[in-house]
């Protein structure tokens, strides 16, 4: 398996989780980014692994994260 594997997580404020999905296809979602990093390597070996093959490939992927807030600010107004 030569091809990467791209994970697009984002934030999702109502909830308050990281949602996770790819192409491979699945979704997922965690509290933190580490536990969402923690169950991405049980994902894609459960969807990608085949049942009673005796060969081993390593599978790379990728976590993308984004996440969108706003900071409040004080605005100097002109004299």
């Amino acid at each position: 398996m030569g091809r990467l594997i791209v994970v697009n997580a984002t934030w999702d404020p109502e909830a308050s989780v990281w949602v996770a999905e790819s192409d491979i296809p699945f979704v997922t979602e965690a509290p933190t980014i580490e536990a969402l990093q923690a169950k991405l390597p049980n994902i894609i070996k459960d969807l990608l692994e085949e049942d009673g093959d005796d060969q081993y490939a390593d599978v790379a992927y990728e976590l993308v994260a984004r996440k969108t807030d706003r900071v409040r600010v004080g605005i100097r107004r002109a004299a």
